[in-house]
């Protein structure tokens, strides 16, 4: 990816982590700052993401497996080129709700895809685009299971999915932030929202 003086921070985890919580808490403290702030999302950070996003949470019947992996990742190719790229060029802070860890997780633990082939497709999708940040909050799947019912809305076709794919999934991005250390913060979800935004914080506090 091209020299840039934005920042890209994404945050990924199970569904029912957190992940919403901690980005309105990181965007308004970077707000107070002075920093400009986008927020966006995969799959539907675009228009043409909206569209995919209906697709691949919400079409009733089954999508084959590397479908669903090739549609994220065509979503992820616009995403980045559209909406992310150009933000950090204007300098202003990114912070994004998933990114391809998720795909590696979902379609490669959780569907039992090939994770190296999954990660390549989308390294291709959006030529090697990578965060400067991925925040993990980490959760047991009972535990997220439980804040996802008491939301009482309807799942989407992905955390309908049985307690055997969300573990796998856990599994799967435990996996991708012990092998990049560097790039992820792993913090556990079960604790309190303000602590784990001073942890967040206290990563982010030297990058901007």
């Amino acid at each position: 990816m091209t020299a840039r003086s934005g920042l890209w921070i994404t945050l990924e985890g199970g569904d029912g982590a957190g992940k919403t919580t901690q980005a309105n808490l990181l965007e308004a403290w970077l707000s107070d700052a002075g920093r400009t702030v986008l927020r966006t999302r995969e799959p539907g950070g675009s228009e043409v993401g909206h569209l995919i996003r209906d697709i691949v949470l919400h079409h009733r019947g089954d999508i084959a497996p590397r479908a669903e992996a090739l549609l994220y990742a065509a979503d992820r190719a616009h995403h980045v080129a559209t909406v992310v790229r150009p933000a950090l060029e204007r300098g202003e802070v990114v912070i994004q709700d998933r990114y391809l860890d998720s795909s590696v997780a979902y379609q490669g633990a959780g569907r039992v895809l090939d994770a190296d082939e999954v990660r390549e497709l989308s390294l291709w999708a959006t030529e090697g685009a990578l965060p400067d940040l991925t925040v993990l909050l980490d959760l047991d799947p009972t535990i997220a299971r439980a804040r996802l019912d008491a939301d009482d809305k309807p799942f989407d076709r992905l955390e309908a999915e049985k307690l055997e794919f969300h573990i796998r999934v856990r599994e799967g991005f435990l996996a991708l932030a012990e092998a990049d250390s560097d790039r992820f913060l792993v913090l556990d979800a079960a604790a309190s929202p303000s602590q784990i935004a001073e942890a967040v914080r206290a990563r982010v506090s030297p990058l901007v």
